[in-house]
């Protein structure tokens, strides 16, 4: 497994920025597919954006598809969420998640290595 650490959530205003940062340590960055979901309170995780080993594939869940970008610099071992034009609904605790083996799985089974989560919170 790789430990995950994430950062840079906050407290932001509708139609605002932020960027959250998820970074690893333990084993080679670049062996493990990235993911990123959320949950809100009262309601299961959900799937909102994924990146390759590599960097090459991403994939998005539709709700935030156009706003938000995924990133990572393996020199770094960090991956990035970059999330522009936020709205309330997009309030919750944010996780980065690590697999080994499938790039894009939009389930939280496969991903062995998660963060402790960063919560975001956007205002009205």
């Amino acid at each position: 497994q790789v430990q995950l650490v994430e950062s840079g959530g906050g407290l932001v205003q509708a139609g605002g920025s932020q960027r959250l940062s998820c970074t690893a340590s333990g084993r080679t960055f670049n062996n493990y597919h990235m993911g990123w979901f959320r949950q809100a309170p009262g309601k299961e995780r959900e799937f909102v954006a994924a990146i390759s080993g590599s960097g090459v594939r991403k994939t998005y869940a539709d709700f935030v598809k156009g706003r938000f970008t995924i990133s990572r610099d393996n020199a770094k071992n960090t991956g990035y969420l970059q999330m522009n034009s936020l709205k309330p609904e997009d309030t919750a605790v944010y996780y980065c998640a690590a697999d080994p083996t499938r790039f894009g799985g939009r389930d939280t089974q496969g991903y062995d290595s998660w963060g402790q989560g960063t919560q975001v919170t956007v205002s009205s």
